[in-house]
């Protein structure tokens, strides 16, 4: 995929990054570079190779699902500006 002067402008625009002409037409062969690079993981057959998380199979321990409130309520909310009942106090934004 070839990208040209114009989109890499617009990128460096929407990214909020000042680019002289020199860097523009450098940024273009990289990022055409990167995208013919990534184009070539489209010709990897994937089709028999199964998702996964990480490349060893482990089991992630389970824990039983409690809620609690860490047994330290006070701690929680001492430094708040308002608080009420264990619960922090904030200012009403929606009417």
């Amino acid at each position: 995929m070839q990208v040209d002067e114009a989109t890499v402008r617009r990128i460096a625009r929407l990214a909020r990054i000042k680019i002289t002409d020199g860097e523009a037409q450098e940024l273009q062969k990289e990022l055409t570079g990167i995208l013919n690079w990534v184009e070539q993981l489209n010709e990897v057959d994937t089709s028999n190779v199964e998702p996964m998380t990480r490349v060893v199979p482990i089991k992630l321990k389970m824990r039983k699902d409690e809620v609690t409130d860490g047994n330290i309520p006070d701690d929680i909310v001492k430094n708040a500006p308002h608080t009420d009942d264990h619960f922090f106090v904030v200012p009403k934004v929606v009417e």
